[in-house]
């Protein structure tokens, strides 16, 4: 099963970093909330997000 890639570099960024902190704050606060910057991570490594797949969205750059 191929993913169809759907998120831009900007986008794919925002993602890395954001899931970082996240990350970061589950653990100095020992959520397990933390674990949701995996998620956002996970979907900037495959560049592919199921939420955009059913909205039909892509933050890709057209050429």
């Amino acid at each position: 099963m191929e993913l169809t890639k759907n998120i831009g570099e900007k986008d794919r960024k925002i993602r890395l970093a954001a899931g970082a902190l996240i990350i970061l704050w589950g653990v100095f606060a020992g959520s397990w909330l933390g674990l949701v910057g995996l998620v956002l991570m996970g979907t900037a490594f495959v560049r592919s997000c199921p939420a955009y797949s059913i909205m039909t969205m892509s933050t890709v750059e057209k050429q």
